[in-house]
Order: C-alpha cells, then structure tokens, then sequence
C-alpha cells in the first residue's frame, strides 16, 4: 500500500454545505464516486449512500445534523467487552475486500452496498485511504469494519460480524489506533450514533460543531495503518 496515500485527480463537484437546513440529512443527489469525489466529499463532512432499493443510484450524500461521534477518551468498554476482546485477534488491512463484501451481503438487513461502492471504496484502499480493522478467531475472519482516513479524521462506513462482539471488538481496537498518540484532534465519524454504538461511547454532535472540529482535524498528521496483525 503506498504511503503517503496517492493524491487522485481532484473531484468536479462542490460540497457546499453553507445554505444546508440544521437537521437536514441529505444535502446532494447524483455525481460519481470517483476516488477525488470521495476525498472531497469527507473532506467537507459528507459521505455517499444511494437512495434506490438497497442502495442503488440515484447516489445521495449525506451530513447528518447531528453526527455520530467517538472523541479521544470517549470509548466505552464494559466489562463483559473487555472479556470478549481476549478472544479475538486483531489484524489492520489483511482482508480489506472481504471485510467490504461481508459489509455488502445480499442477507444483510438494510444493505446499501451496492458493487459499484464496493469497486468505489477499494480503489480508494488501493490508493491508501481505505482501511479495515479486523476481528480473526482460529484463523477465521469473523468481524470487522471498514472506513476512510484523512488526516485525523477516521469515517467509518460499515462493519459486520459473525460471531458475539466481534464488530464491537473491531471499534475497539480502532480507538485504539486513531486515539494512540493522544492526540486531542483526532475524532472517528461514525455516521448516526445508533443505539448499538451509543453503547461504545458513540455521541451525538451537531453538524456545525463537526464541521468545525472536522476541519481541525484535517489538518492533523495523516495515521498510517498498514497491514499489520496483533
């Protein structure tokens, strides 16, 4: 993977959310999910997720108002996680496209990966923005997620899991790594703060407060992942 990330061709589109509703979700339709349109868009607090059946086109994009967040200290791990996360190995992109197709199953209830976000999100790992973090058990991948890092800014965009905690284990040991330097800056976007992730420590935060910590955060040092197993 190359390091630093390869810069793509800048995107034709504009992410302008200044004339955005508060709580207006939705904020485009349409464009392309070209991997310059992909940075461009995290860049300014947006992300894609198609409006049709199971996420097909028309592509939305998306800045909730408010976003779910994990800050520095934030993370939340009960006793019976701390349990669970003995029983899990964690590896950083050793199976980044699987983690991405297990994310996608056709099973899944509300799937919104479609194939062309899939190809989409693995040009961007290709190109050294897209990573996973991995849960293994007996040489086995049973949970994990994937996301985009830019600067010191981690959006998380899905995870799954076959096997209890497995997904929770996996945002664990994502803290882990963007959190590591104690850097006050850093933040992981989470997207909605569900009420699974709440549970982790995920919180609520109005857009603009996001979009103000978020551009702090971009310009932070860019965390190097790299494929590694611990």
């Amino acid at each position: 993977m190359p390091w630093p990330p390869e810069e793509p061709p800048p995107s034709p589109w504009d992410f302008d959310l200044e004339e955005v509703e508060p709580g207006e979700d939705l904020v485009g339709v349409g464009g392309d999910l070209a991997p310059g349109t992909l940075l461009a868009a995290y860049r300014s607090g947006v992300f894609p997720m198609g409006l049709g059946e199971e996420g097909a086109r028309p592509m939305g994009w998306w800045s909730p108002d408010p976003r779910g967040v994990l800050l520095p200290g934030g993370v939340s791990v009960s006793r019976s996680l701390k349990r669970s996360c003995r029983h899990f190995e964690i590896r950083v992109d050793t199976a980044f496209e699987e983690v991405v197709q297990r994310c996608a199953s056709p099973h899944r209830e509300g799937r919104w990966i479609t194939s062309e976000v899939e190809s989409a999100y693995i040009g961007l790992h290709r190109l050294g923005w897209a990573h996973s973090v991995e849960t293994w058990q007996d040489g086995e991948l049973v949970g994990g997620l994937y996301g985009v890092s830019v600067g010191g800014l981690f959006a998380g965009e899905s995870m799954f899991h076959a096997a209890t905690d497995a997904s929770k284990v996996a945002l664990v040991a994502l803290a882990g790594l963007v959190f590591a330097d104690r850097n006050p800056h850093r933040i992981i976007d989470v997207q909605w703060a569900t009420p699974h992730l709440r549970t982790l420590g995920i919180e609520d935060m109005p857009r603009g407060e996001y979009l103000r910590r978020l551009r702090r955060a971009l310009e932070e040092p860019q965390l190097r992942f790299g494929r590694r197993e611990t």
